[in-house]
């Protein structure tokens, strides 16, 4: 049990890490978003079928996937490329801003 909790602690390090500096700036991430806005949309509804929205998502799921495609761990023939060119502290700015974009649900008729 003891290693699986080693795992687990040593894979949210860098996370932890990340969120002891400054906190994420939520307007600097709208301002750095106008890159991603071509597929994600200005208000993180993806504009095509296989372009996921991000408005609502969680802001760690979106930074864990960001350092994933930064990294390699997850490729993809563009986010590869484009997070590449993310600090840190872009990717932190990006997730609280997609983090605080409200989605509202409609039930059907």
């Amino acid at each position: 049990m003891r290693p699986l909790w080693i795992a687990i602690a040593l894979t949210a390090l860098p996370f932890a890490a990340a969120g002891q500096g400054q906190a994420a700036d939520a307007a600097a991430g709208k301002s750095k978003a106008q890159m991603c806005a071509v597929c994600h949309g200005l208000d993180g509804i993806g504009k095509n079928p296989d372009v996921p929205n991000l408005a609502g998502e969680s802001p760690i799921y979106i930074a864990k996937q960001l350092h994933a495609f930064k990294s390699g761990q997850r490729q993809h023939e563009q986010m590869s490329i484009i997070a590449q060119s993310l600090s840190d502290d872009d990717i932190a700015n990006l997730a609280a801003w997609y983090a605080s974009l409200k989605v509202t649900v409609e039930m059907p008729n």
